[in-house]
């Protein structure tokens, strides 16, 4: 039982930067409770792939597992590694291709992170058999697969459509919006210099084992151009020395960008060209020429909605899981409705 007073208790499961920011406006929506949070992880097997190195693309990997400590240090947010304190009421985490066991059996909540991952040859045997096999080998493209969750907020209504039409369970998936895309024209109000170029941006596909023909993407790119200014925004999980050397060579005289603001550039680019990246909904949004592995007709009918309110959004889920726990009712203190 809980003591008198004592807040419902939420564990937040984060991953990549994108995904641990979402995962920190949930809980800023969630003041009325004590959260914490982690790094994305799984179990003895996905820990002995990263000790060995084998996942290191991925957000289960050393690297973004330390760039998402970092932001949670500076944002001095609570820290349970792994969940290993546990004591938790409910769990929102950012994906449900792995499902850690110290979770299972709690209320889970799982938040779509961006746009899906193009089908690879495993994603129909993953979705045929999916508790069977790894739904990491189909990528993001099995998320909502598992069934694991009471809740699976989602981006758009077309999204919703989208999942329910791979397998995932249609009375628990939510049309709620998605943080770091809900308001995408808050990103005209900012400072990034330059104003009227073509935007390429780059995606991760090679280091996460997919096909990329990154030759043929960079001349595609240089045929939009045409004699307008062209800007590649490289993808920080890539290999910068490789991926800076290929523009160099097949783009001579564009420029190359390693970091920075990516909605910034393309708030303020005139062309949009992308590979597999969710900052093609920015561009959609703000009403932006955009070129995309993806049929545009498909992205505009899984364009997340535009709402602001994206966050509130999950954490009323999140309240209305915890408020059907008799002994949390009386502890949640916003309105769920």
């Amino acid at each position: 039982m809980l003591e008198t007073g004592e807040k419902p208790k939420i564990f937040l499961i984060c991953g990549s930067l994108n995904q641990t920011t979402q995962m920190h406006q949930i809980a800023t929506e969630l003041a009325d409770c004590s959260v914490s949070f982690s790094p994305y992880y799984g179990d003895s097997v996905l820990a002995g792939l990263r000790a060995l190195g084998l996942v290191e693309p991925t957000i289960g990997g050393n690297k973004l597992r330390q760039r998402c400590l970092a932001y949670l240090a500076a944002q001095k947010l609570d820290v349970d590694l792994d969940g290993a304190r546990g004591g938790y009421d409910l769990v929102v985490t950012c994906t449900d291709l792995v499902v850690p066991k110290n979770v299972r059996g709690l209320p889970l909540v799982v938040v779509q992170e961006g746009i899906l991952d193009p089908d690879n040859y495993l994603a129909p045997l993953v979705r045929r058999f999916p508790n069977a096999l790894p739904r990491w080998l189909a990528g993001t493209a099995a998320t909502g697969l598992s069934g694991l969750y009471d809740r699976f907020c989602v981006a758009s209504e077309g999204y919703r459509e989208h999942f329910i039409a791979n397998g995932a369970p249609a009375d628990r998936v939510v049309v709620t919006g998605m943080p770091n895309f809900d308001d995408c024209e808050r990103f005209l109000d900012n400072d990034f210099p330059h104003r009227g170029y073509v935007l390429a941006c780059t995606s991760d596909a090679r280091e996460t084992l997919k096909l990329d023909d990154r030759r043929a993407f960079i001349r595609k790119a240089v045929d939009i151009a045409g004699e307008r200014a062209l800007f590649f925004k490289l993808h920080p999980n890539e290999k910068m020395e490789r991926a800076t050397s290929e523009i160099k060579t097949w783009a001579p005289g564009a420029r190359i960008f390693r970091d920075g603001p990516t909605e910034h550039m393309v708030a303020n680019c005139d062309v949009l060209i992308t590979q597999f990246s969710s900052v093609v909904f920015v561009g959609l949004a703000l009403g932006k020429e955009v070129h995309s592995f993806y049929p545009l007709d498909e992205l505009e009918r899984l364009m997340p909605l535009q709402n602001r309110s994206a966050a509130k959004n999950i954490a009323r889920e999140c309240r209305r899981l915890l408020a059907a726990q008799p002994r949390l009712a009386e502890r949640i203190q916003r309105e769920v409705a």
